[in-house]
């Protein structure tokens, strides 16, 4: 893995997870939008919330990644900047999709 990969790997996964999150957000308000049921959840709340789930897993990884000796890199100043923008995705991932999960789902 390159220098600048290294780098822009956290903000570049925030940003496929969040095109991907809020993509099916209209792909799932469109097809459920009668708000079928799941249990006391409606199914729209419960795939959002897995896809959530999902993309916090994906910056977990990443981040856990960087911080090994095989991925991270020789330089320390990289290896500084690369782990500081991969926890830098995680918490945009974990602040800007939220409201998925926890607001009305589909207007």
């Amino acid at each position: 893995m390159n220098d600048l990969l290294r780098i822009l790997a956290g903000p570049l996964l925030w940003l496929a997870t969040f095109s991907a999150v809020y993509g099916l957000n209209g792909v799932v308000c469109g097809v459920c939008a009668g708000g079928t049921a799941f249990g006391d959840v409606s199914l729209p709340r419960v795939i959002f919330a897995v896809a959530w789930l999902v993309a916090i897993g994906l910056q977990l990884g990443l981040v856990a990644a960087l911080h090994t000796a095989r991925l991270g890199s020789r330089s320390s100043f990289v290896r500084v900047v690369s782990r500081t923008t991969g926890w830098v995705g995680l918490a945009a991932s974990l602040w800007t999709l939220f409201p998925t999960v926890v607001t009305s789902s589909c207007l």
